[in-house]
């Protein structure tokens, strides 16, 4: 068989998460398996996240004595969901889940690491969980992928340290206490130490944690099974043969290859963050589709859904958001490039609040990445930037930092030349800095003081919750997400729309298979990852909830083409 045409059981588009998942899956059970990358370098959005997945009932969690009944979770995304609670793909999520975990710990390098202190977003809803519904991929050493180390997707480097990922938990904690606990600054100097050794020695990160480790054991178990793993190959069509799905025309750099797939193809490109067509037809207040700034890389343009609506597959736009709100910062560099740094620890700690324009709070800072933008679309009036600016105190900054900079003993001062930070020695002249109205701003702080001088916030409630707790700092009393902005310098960053991808996708049903129009399935044609339509319904009840999805129904996709479901 020349290389212009290749035999497999199975073709996967897309190396994030939910394409390794099932690629692995498809191959541990003895098909023949080819995964197909459009970028130099494997792991898409996945290898930039934060690698939490929300996986209820999981093993570690029951290992460590934490039993919840299902049922317990369907009631808390019934009431998160409302009428969007899609019961038979819920289901065959929350059973599926902890099977996916007891499987990868069983049969690949794919190890994972526990998130039982972490609790679910909105801690008032009835089944609300409190601890042992998320996991992460235990830290890995990059060195054992061995030759494929170089097809991994580095680290995002705006939420690196000098290239370096920072887990967040106790290594993150280290980090920001190590100028006050000895043995934060070990565990900081070793980690350090370590990373400067390996990019003199290796040229870059080999401490692998988050979404790159993840991405890291997928890609290592993927090659001990003989998946064949191509970079620089993005898909093109589909073979259609008598409305069945058989294959995939890729494109490389000497020609066209068509990679035939007994089996089926599983569509997990990444949805559609970096489609300015989609976002501008489906995205609140985005007129022309540039307005937002997505965190995927930009090969996550649509690809996945082009190629399932080819087939007669239909993208689901009924849900209540399309996106995964990210609140976010442009980050200046040198040379005219941008990056985008995710707001998603900052928010949370004593010391700091969120105003918009007329200067006044808008939200519970210490809820969810999600909920922020969303109050922030719906508290901007029409035809207003919709933006926000972070307002601290220089205490609060060499605290904890905000957003790029970072706390001490890093310097900061270059990013108030840069313009990302602002500056003022008055909040006052801090407003005049921002175009923040000066008189709403101190009339905000003044009220928000009287009241955060003991601890409470009962504008907004912030602390009230386990997971704004666990956004705040622990040291802090008596609420860890609650401290007077009362002596100045003030510092701000301006806060705009983002997201970690899109919750608009395919529409599938519970095997992960594609629907056409009549929602039948379309044989041998899955999605999975964010080409899937989110069975959260376009909310987010936890943190998790794309990857934990995604891993899951990568392995049932895997498991149903291979027979085994």
């Amino acid at each position: 068989m020349s290389e212009t045409s290749l035999d497999y059981d199975l073709v996967v588009v897309g190396s994030g998460a939910a394409g390794l998942s099932a690629a692995v899956t498809a191959a541990h059970h003895g098909l023949k398996v080819c995964v197909v990358e459009k970028e130099d370098a494997m792991g898409g959005a996945t290898a930039w996240s934060g690698g939490w997945m929300w996986i209820p009932r999981n093993p570690l969690a029951q290992r460590a004595g934490i039993h919840e009944d299902i049922e317990t979770i369907r009631t808390y995304l019934r009431h998160e969901l409302g009428e969007r609670y899609d019961a038979t793909r819920i289901d065959a999520f929350l059973e599926a889940a902890p099977q996916m975990v007891s499987f990868f710990e069983a049969h690949t390098v794919l190890q994972f690491a526990d998130g039982n202190a972490i609790a679910d977003i909105h801690g008032d809803t009835p089944g609300a969980g409190t601890g042992g519904r998320s996991v992460i991929a235990a830290p890995y050493d990059g060195r054992a992928l061995g030759d494929t180390l170089h097809k991994l997707r580095r680290t995002m480097p705006d939420t690196a340290f000098l290239g370096m990922p920072i887990q967040a938990g106790p290594d993150l904690m280290a980090f920001l206490t190590c100028t006050c606990s000895l043995r934060s600054a070990l565990h900081v100097g070793r980690r350090v130490s370590r990373h400067l050794w390996d990019l003199v020695r290796h040229g870059r990160a080999m401490q692998l944690v988050n979404g790159v480790a993840l991405i890291g054991r997928l890609a290592k178990s993927a090659v001990d099974l003989g998946v064949d793993l191509r970079v620089s190959s993005p898909a093109r069509h589909l073979l259609i043969d008598n409305g069945q799905v058989r294959g995939v025309i890729v494109e490389t750099s000497k020609a066209e290859v068509t990679l035939k797939a007994r089996r089926g193809v599983v569509l997990a490109a990444g949805g559609f963050p970096n489609d300015e067509q989609r976002r501008k037809q489906l995205f609140p207040r985005t007129p022309t589709g540039r307005e937002h700034w997505a965190l995927p890389p930009e090969s996550a343009n649509g690809d996945g859904l082009t190629l399932g609506e080819s087939a007669g597959g239909l993208v689901d736009t009924s849900l209540y958001s399309p996106v995964a709100w990210a609140p976010v910062s442009r980050v200046p560099y040198a040379e005219g490039h941008e990056g985008h740094f995710p707001h998603i620890i900052d928010r949370g700690k004593p010391g700091v609040i969120g105003v918009l324009a007329n200067g006044q709070r808008f939200v519970n800072e210490a809820h969810g990445y999600y909920d922020y933008v969303d109050a922030m679309l719906k508290a901007v009036p029409d035809g207003e930037e919709v933006a926000s600016w972070l307002v601290c105190t220089h205490r609060f900054q060499r605290r904890y930092g905000l957003g790029i900079t970072r706390p001490a003993p890093v310097p900061f001062r270059h990013w108030i030349r840069k313009g990302y930070l602002k500056a003022g020695r008055t909040l006052e002249e801090l407003a005049a800095q921002c175009g923040i109205d000066p008189q709403g701003l101190r009339r905000t702080v003044d009220e928000y003081n009287v009241h955060a001088r003991q601890g409470e916030d009962p504008a907004f409630g912030r602390g009230s919750t386990p997971y704004n707790r666990k956004q705040g700092d622990p040291t802090h009393r008596p609420n860890p997400c609650v401290a007077p902005l009362d002596e100045g310098p003030f510092y701000a960053v301006k806060v705009v729309p983002g997201s970690f991808g899109t919750f608009a996708g395919l529409k599938t049903n519970h095997h992960a298979q594609v629907l056409d129009a009549a929602s039948i399935p379309i044989p041998g044609l899955y999605a999975a990852g964010t080409d899937m339509a989110s069975i959260m319904g376009g909310y987010y009840p936890a943190g998790g909830i794309n990857l934990g999805p995604a891993m899951t129904f990568g392995y049932i996709a895997g498991l149903h083409v291979a027979g085994q479901r």
